[in-house]
């Protein structure tokens, strides 16, 4: 690998390895739901395999490649890594919280699903590891805002990069966001699982959950929009439709992204409605900055079709790189998000979300969201980064081409299954779809479809796995590529109100103060009682 992107490149290569097992303990899931039979399956393996899934794919997967693709853009964009001995210190403290939290759930110590709920309670080393995760990311934040902050004295008069605008939002919002987290974590879960106290409070907890739970999807869609807007249009042989409104985005991602967690905790007593209201109104806010997304994206896939000769109303879609890795996983991942977005709009409306909630609904949602936006957009970018961070040539190229659409397609079947099961309201999380009597049959076909689609979505995983060893162990050295990144169309060389994004931080601050100051106060000041833990599995 290159020197200057070795940093990176570790980054990498962890995620890939924990999307690799995560990818295994997905599929054993969808054949446990449609009743298929193989060796040890069980109500334990089921349950076991449900939270390494989630843990690995949802947060280490994401976490580590977020890292690793802030250090290339603060490399390329900016020239420099400040820190970089505190940032191999970072990934290191992180690795070894990885493992630790990883070994706990699949020895079979802390079955606590994905969500860090209480009464369910995990080996102290699970809480111990997921806190050294984010204290490494921590770091890795500081790392970025220091190398921000030594380029911005070089250069008074220009607005950062965007890619920097657009990761220095993400570490923004990650902050926020993961204040709740080491709330709940430190100051509640890591003493009960220890036996300090005896007991916490499942409705408290919650609250500091959903306090991080929904920025997290910020946190993983921000550098995917950030690849979107600042790699794609090149790749596409075009030209970005507008700087100024990928700058604007990002900054209301910094302002919406963390008071909205009351959306999630609709059924949960404790709240009042108007607080509820208030969550939703920011959540149905937040949308908007995804939707500038979407429009500048495709207005920018546009130009670059025009460019190439495009004269029609659609011709221009015909235009597009769609045999490059890179674009075909972006491109799907953006269709995907289509549907992701609308069952995102159905689960924040109070009404409509009582009839999907804790369905099977959820967890197609979930995945046509991170399982395709998020995750299909990362698999692209890696095959986009390894000939420039390691200098090898990707190997296994047509595997490359095919696996994007292997894995949309497995997830089209995958998810509108589980979503169809959902509105017939098979549960979610459930060992087994027979479990429901004579509902049963309607289901069990459903998930069998949704099984089909996970053993698709595993042969994509593994396609992709393998492009990735093949070409870091045994791709041919080559002198690495150049970074080519997008130009708007129109230069916009001014410092705008969108760059001041220590403004919006601090108006965010106080958003997230005014949304959860008042209702955490409400709840500590009534009678409150406990719960000891249980671990079931």
């Amino acid at each position: 690998m290159t020197e200057r992107h070795a940093l990176a490149a570790a980054h990498v290569a962890v995620a890939v390895a924990a999307f690799a097992v995560a990818s295994l303990m997905g599929v054993l899931q969808a054949l446990s739901m449609a009743d298929f039979a193989f060796p040890e399956r069980s109500e334990s393996l089921y349950y076991l395999a449900l939270t390494a899934h989630g843990v690995l794919m949802a947060l280490v997967f994401t976490t580590f490649f977020i890292m690793g693709l802030g250090y290339v853009f603060a490399e390329e964009s900016l020239g420099r890594i400040v820190g970089r001995r505190a940032g191999w210190a970072a990934f290191w403290l992180a690795v070894i919280g990885a493992v630790t939290a990883a070994v706990t759930i699949l020895r079979g110590q802390s079955t606590v699903l994905y969500t860090f709920y209480p009464p369910l309670q995990a080996h102290p080393l699970f809480y111990i590891g997921a806190t050294l995760i984010v204290v490494g990311s921590w770091v890795w934040g500081g790392v970025i805002i220091a190398s921000v902050r030594t380029w911005r004295r070089e250069h008074t008069d220009e607005p950062l990069p965007l890619s920097i605008h657009g990761m220095l939002a993400t570490i923004i919002v990650w902050y926020l966001a993961t204040t709740g987290l080491a709330i709940e974590v430190v100051g509640m879960l890591i003493p009960w699982s220890l036996g300090f106290v005896d007991k916490v409070d499942p409705m408290l907890a919650r609250i500091y959950f959903w306090w991080f739970g929904h920025p997290l999807v910020y946190f993983w869609l921000m550098p995917a929009y950030v690849l979107w807007y600042y790699v794609l249009p090149p790749i596409a042989g075009g030209r970005l439709f507008s700087d100024r409104l990928a700058r604007m985005a990002f900054a209301l991602f910094v302002l919406l992204s963390t008071p909205v967690g009351f959306h999630h905790q609709f059924t949960d007593p404790g709240i009042s409605a108007g607080w509820k209201l208030a969550h939703t109104i920011t959540t149905y806010a937040v949308i908007y900055p995804s939707f500038v997304t979407a429009f500048t994206v495709v207005a920018s896939l546009e130009v670059a079709g025009r460019m190439k000769g495009a004269r029609g109303l659609f011709d221009w879609i015909g235009r597009l790189p769609w045999s490059d890795p890179f674009f075909a996983s972006v491109a799907l991942a953006m269709i995907g998000f289509i549907f992701g977005g609308f069952g995102g709009v159905i689960n924040a409306a109070y009404a409509m979300n009582a009839m999907v909630h804790n369905t099977a609904w959820i967890q197609g949602h979930f995945h046509v969201t991170l399982g395709t936006t998020v995750a299909l957009t990362f698999m692209g970018a890696t095959y986009w980064l390894l000939p420039r961070i390691l200098g090898r040539e990707l190997r296994l190229p047509r595997l490359a081409r095919v696996q994007p659409y292997l894995w949309f397609a497995g997830m089209a079947l995958f998810s509108t299954s589980y979503h169809l099961a959902g509105l017939r309201g098979l549960p979610r999380r459930v060992y087994s779809a027979s479990l429901a009597g004579n509902e049963g049959g309607a289901w069990h076909d459903l998930t069998v479809m949704a099984a089909v689609g996970g053993i698709v979505l595993f042969a994509s995983a593994l396609a992709y796995v393998a492009v990735v060893a093949a070409t870091w162990f045994g791709g041919r050295r080559i002198t690495p590529p150049r970074f080519e990144f997008a130009t708007p169309l129109r230069a916009e060389p001014n410092i705008s109100v969108w760059d001041r994004l220590g403004v919006w931080s601090a108006l965010a601050v106080v958003l997230v103060v005014v949304a959860y100051a008042y209702p955490l106060y409400v709840l500590l000041s009534h009678p409150r009682y406990g719960s000891p833990g249980f671990q079931p599995f």
